[in-house]
């Protein structure tokens, strides 16, 4: 779970996920899965929706679940604007430069998001709720390990399976 130097400065949370079950009040849209998942380090507990057409996940496998704050391994921080995975295609076919690396790159499912509620329970329980563009994350656990993610921040949800 380590997570690499250059990464390290981004990264809010992170952790490996062991998913109990998927669409657990039964599936709602035919595009999206509902996951339910329970971190093995930090113990949180973890509801996310995800496109099930382009990305594949089962009940019983591991992820690494990343929240971070840019994807850029320099720590400098995105526009949360845009994002063009293609920006330096140009410069390649052109024979100059290279891709610059994101920490997307080391993850096999992105999505771009924003918090939009943070509700402090008892015992220092914190529960997140994040929106990537409608699907929904719910991140429920100590506050000791959610304290970097603020309420109405942009951030990115990185996910590969382990």
């Amino acid at each position: 779970m380590a997570a690499s130097t250059s990464s390290a400065r981004v990264t809010l949370f992170e952790d490996i996920f062991s998913i109990t079950s998927l669409n657990p009040e039964g599936k709602k849209f035919e595009r999206v899965n509902r996951l339910s998942a329970t971190g093995t380090t930090f113990e949180c507990d973890l509801l996310l929706d995800y496109n099930c057409q382009i990305y594949h996940l089962h009940e019983g496998e591991k992820m690494t679940f990343v929240l971070a704050s840019t994807l850029n391994l320099d720590g400098s921080p995105d526009d949360h604007t845009s994002y063009n995975p293609t920006t330096n295609v140009n410069t390649m076919s052109r024979g100059g430069g290279s891709f610059d690396r994101t920490l997307a790159d080391n993850y096999e499912y992105v999505m771009h998001g924003r918090v939009f509620d943070v509700s402090y329970g008892k015992d220092g329980v914190v529960e997140i709720a994040i929106s990537f563009g409608g699907l929904l994350c719910r991140l429920t656990g100590d506050q000791r390990h959610l304290s970097s993610i603020l309420p109405d921040m942009r951030l990115y949800l990185l996910v590969k399976k382990d």
